[in-house]
């Protein structure tokens, strides 16, 4: 269902299934002394099409992401819980999601080896 490749987006995702994809991104930002984790979503994303989930160049080496179908089924998930929000949202912080009435979500981590571009391909053929 995964593979990657370094690509002339900041950090896109194509998805490479029939079925259409909704993801979530999640990643480590700082601002002036702050340091935090944020999620932001959802991006819909069409068979055979591509999304471009962070348009500045790459900070951080991993990144996180969650993504569902239409239904609301995990097709992409991992060991990082984060928190997501039930319609477009962007959420500081990855604590106390219930207590802010967010959700908790299993993202996967992506090592883009800190490289400043990276494209992740989601297929139907499992993690590759």
């Amino acid at each position: 269902m995964l593979s990657v490749v370094s690509a002339h987006a900041q950090f896109a995702v194509c998805n490479q299934t029939l079925d259409v994809v909704n993801l979530a991104v999640g990643q480590e930002v700082s601002e002036q002394t702050q340091t935090f984790w944020q999620t932001e979503g959802w991006w819909t994303v069409g068979a055979n099409q591509c999304v471009n989930v962070i348009r500045d160049k790459l900070v951080n080496r991993y990144i996180y992401l969650y993504a569902t179908d239409v239904f609301g089924q995990p097709l992409l998930n991992g060991t990082t819980s984060m928190c997501v929000g039930p319609r477009r949202f962007v959420i500081r912080g990855d604590r106390d999601c219930w207590a802010n009435g967010h959700q908790k979500a299993p993202f996967y981590e992506v090592d883009t080896q800190k490289t400043e571009r990276w494209t992740l391909f989601l297929s139907t053929g499992g993690l590759q």
